[in-house]
């Protein structure tokens, strides 16, 4: 039993991507389905799939590669906010992740999103992960 369900699936795919993996296998929960989707919105993956074969259902994501130089799309996968200490980001002090080439995935009272949309919405939340 692990304590934070959103840590072992940034480690599990960050694992994935060290080992040149193509597909990782990841239990699935409500909030890692959005957090694949908005990865797979901003083009940090190639796909996804939500596969309810038991009592959990697993999800699996399909990682990016640049088809040359084999370079993956995830260069960096951190979680910001931990159970011991919860991060959270008004609307006056979104997190820049890498100058604005990265995209921080936060959730917030209008679901899971970027710190850019929920810059647009006026919004702010906890923010999960940087990824870049």
């Amino acid at each position: 039993m692990y304590t934070d369900p959103i840590a072992d699936y940034l480690t599990r795919v960050r694992n994935a991507i060290k080992a040149n993996h193509r597909v990782v296998e990841i239990p699935a929960s409500n909030l890692k389905k959005e957090i694949t989707k908005v990865l797979f919105e901003k083009g940090y993956i190639t796909n996804y799939k939500f596969e309810d074969n038991d009592v959990q259902g697993t999800i699996k994501v399909a990682l990016k590669y640049h088809p040359i130089t084999k370079i993956p799309a995830i260069r960096n996968i951190d979680r910001i906010s931990k159970p011991g200490l919860r991060k959270y980001a008004g609307m006056g002090n979104m997190p820049r992740v890498l100058n604005g080439l990265g995209i921080a995935i936060m959730s917030t009272s209008k679901g899971v999103m970027t710190d850019k949309e929920a810059k647009q919405l006026n919004v702010g939340g906890e923010v999960l992960c940087y990824v870049y």
